[in-house]
């Protein structure tokens, strides 16, 4: 590697201020809230995509190995890190144009700094009746790097990588990919059409690092006349698979009409609700099981909680709360269905009432009406306080960042198949594996389909610590290792997993390396990256 020959090459390129170096790039990119150290000899700062080909062919020449980021916000999967030390970042934060936008066919092709609040932004100022495919993690977060992620929403575009149309990307010696729909019949045909003609190629710019993906089309959904969310509790922990059951009915029956259904166990909803009861715990440093009843009392929550979104006409809308009724009945309890303007004002009329029993109400519907934003498709940061339940010190009301800012969290996102019985083991897996190493057990199955869940559970530490950041670093290890067992494995993972992941692999491995090896044969591009 000769990086100081590569300096030299990208300050005559770019110019010196784009070039980082030493503090400022560790202060800039280096805290992770993982806890995952790297050393990180340089940053790019890139401002106009049409460098990039020189980027990579300096980077080449020189045998200098790069690693690109979006907007570095991959809270609890690495931040803005490489996989491997002595990489230099690519950033790419300041590409934040959208490139075209169909107002009739509702496409959107954007640069990598494009963020889910600048998308919306531009949807409502111009008036355009379509949805921002939303995460929890907040507006500040890039549309092509979640969807490069293949990561998922409650939109009724939940696969947002489902949503990309086409994609152009840098290859690692600075040539260029475009999709053969796009070079053959045409820019209007690629964006419309996902798997374009020949062999599919597009995949392999997800979880990879195959190319620097510097533009992508991705296709809408459009806004619904009619918006619901469908919220139940279930009093009983025995009533979950039961509830697993009805909701596989739900989703089987009203296919593009329910977006999808998450169920929340009542350690999640606190997360999210209630201040972490510091002075309240256990001796194992674990909140007491008698504590968590009790405020699920306080703020009104029960062992599970079930949030579903509703999209379509009136008629549509109402024949399929119907439905849901339904499929609920004798399982479900509190079975309400909001829109998101009724949240909205019972949000303000509780925040108008004295006294602690109403701060807590205020509290719940406060995270409500968060939540009917965020299915209406208009990015907010409702799932981003959790990242701040032990670490309550350094939290923000607004452009929360977990790393910047201290949080411990490491994400598990196993897939699970959606049978009761299934659902019923993962969770005695997450609970007694989570306690074995002091960590509370926060668990969420969200819907990809009427087949298979993705839960979420955060394993969220004292950074600070690192007795606490060494538990919470197993706790993965050993949910990876005996999720695997039993059938529960990640559809993503951060970078402490990715050499663990590569180990599980061989002839997947082999043909990925046989492929890297013609486009990249000195590993130039996002060295380690899931392989």
């Amino acid at each position: 590697m000769r990086l100081e020959e590569a300096i030299l090459d990208w300050w005559g390129l770019l110019g010196v201020p784009s070039v980082l170096r030493g503090a400022d790039v560790l202060r800039k990119y280096g805290a992770d809230a993982s806890g995952i150290e790297r050393t990180i000899p340089a940053a790019l700062v890139i401002k106009d995509a049409s460098t990039l080909p020189d980027v990579m062919r300096i980077a080449a020449k020189h045998k200098v190995s790069v690693y690109p980021i979006s907007t570095g916000r991959n809270w609890g999967y690495g931040t803005s890190l490489p996989v491997r030390d002595n990489c230099v970042i690519i950033d790419l934060s300041n590409l934040q144009k959208i490139l075209h936008f169909d107002p009739d066919l509702g496409v959107v092709t954007v640069e990598p700094g494009v963020t889910q609040g600048m998308l919306s932004e531009f949807l409502t100022a111009g008036g355009h009746p379509f949805l921002v495919p939303v995460t929890g993690a907040g507006p500040q977060c890039s549309l092509l790097g979640n969807a490069l992620e293949r990561g998922y929403g409650i939109t009724p575009h939940t696969d947002h990588f489902g949503a990309v149309t086409d994609l152009e990307a840098v290859l690692a010696d600075g040539s260029r990919y475009r999709t053969a729909m796009r070079e053959a019949g045409g820019e209007e045909l690629a964006r419309l059409f996902k798997y374009g003609i020949g062999p599919y190629s597009t995949g392999l710019f997800t979880q990879s690092g195959f190319g620097i993906v510097t533009r992508m089309s991705i296709a809408l959904a459009r806004r619904p006349e009619c918006v619901k969310v469908c919220f139940f509790s279930l009093k009983d922990k025995a009533l979950l698979e039961q509830a697993v059951e009805r909701v596989r009915t739900i989703l089987g029956r009203l296919p593009g009409v329910v977006g999808g259904i998450n169920l929340m166990n009542r350690h999640r909803v606190l997360a999210m609700s209630a201040p972490y009861p510091t002075d309240r715990l256990g001796t194992d440093g674990l909140i007491p099981e008698a504590v968590v009843e009790e405020l699920g009392r306080q703020f009104q929550i029960f062992p599970w909680t079930g949030f579903g979104t509703i999209y379509g006409t009136k008629k549509i809308v109402s024949a399929a709360e119907s439905e849901i009724r339904r499929s609920l009945s004798g399982v479900a309890s509190r079975l309400i269905f909001f829109s998101p303007q009724k949240a909205q004002a019972l949000s303000r009329i509780a925040n108008l009432l004295p006294g602690p029993a109403a701060r807590r109400l205020g509290s719940t519907a406060n995270t409500l009406a968060k939540a009917l934003e965020l299915v209406n498709g208009v990015p907010n940061e409702t799932a981003l306080p959790l990242a701040y339940w032990r670490n309550s010190s350094s939290a923000k009301e607004f452009e929360r960042d977990p790393s910047r800012d201290g949080c411990g969290l490491i994400w598990y996102a196993p897939l699970v198949p959606m049978r009761a019985a299934t659902a019923s083991s993962y969770v005695e897996m997450i609970e007694r594996i989570t306690r074995k190493h002091g960590i509370e057990p926060l668990i969420t199955f969200t819907s990809i389909s009427d087949k298979i869940f993705d839960s979420t559970v955060p394993l969220i530490f004292d950074r600070n610590n690192d007795s606490a950041l060494a538990a919470a670093t197993n706790c993965y290890t050993d949910l990876l290792l005996e999720g695997r067992e039993r059938g529960f494995f990640p559809y993503r993972v951060g970078l402490g997993a990715m050499q663990t992941l590569s180990d599980m692999q061989e002839e997947s491995k082999a043909f990925h390396a046989r492929l890297r090896q013609s486009v990249d044969p000195d590993g130039i591009l996002s060295p380690g990256r899931y392989q």
